[in-house]
């Protein structure tokens, strides 16, 4: 079976829209590669991420984990839908005070109106962080500003790979 692949113009086209939105700019945090249920983002730790102890504060860890269960999933969801987590359970497993936070998102399902994803957080030494799954609601009307113009996620139709 052939893997589908995202046309570069859309991954490109994404990553714009949602590393310049406000939340992704207040955290620091960026889309780095989309896939085909796949997703890898990363933030640079700042002190603005740490709580009072020095550590990395749970919380951006947690939205880490957020988008990129996320964005695994989004490439695979119709235009005319969009997305909102239902619910999000995270695993802290090792404090982190600085470098960089690697987050790798897959998609584990898809359904017609629910899907699951997985993210693991590691520092840029290859020290696992964290694990987080989240389930995801597909939601009619709800879309990124500008998803008419984005480009098509695939150039080509998965029936013809």
């Amino acid at each position: 079976m052939t893997e589908i692949q995202l046309n570069p113009d859309y991954k490109k086209a994404v990553a714009g829209v949602v590393n310049e939105s406000p939340y992704f700019s207040l955290l620091s945090m960026e889309i780095k590669d989309l896939g085909w249920g796949t997703s890898l983002l990363e933030i640079e730790v700042a002190k603005k991420h740490l709580q009072p102890f020095g550590f990395v504060h749970g919380g951006v860890i947690g939205s880490l984990i957020d988008a990129a269960t996320f964005w695994a999933v989004f490439p695979q969801v119709e235009r005319e839908v969009g997305l909102t987590t239902i619910e999000l359970k995270v695993n802290y497993l090792a404090p982190v005070k600085e470098g960089r936070l690697v987050a790798e998102g897959r998609c584990i399902k898809k359904g017609k109106t629910l899907a699951l994803g997985e993210a693991f957080v590691r520092s840029d030494k290859g020290n696992l962080i964290a694990h987080g799954t989240s389930t995801l609601i597909v939601v009619p009307g709800l879309h990124v500003p500008g998803y008419q113009d984005l480009p098509p996620a695939i150039l080509s139709s998965p029936e013809t790979l």
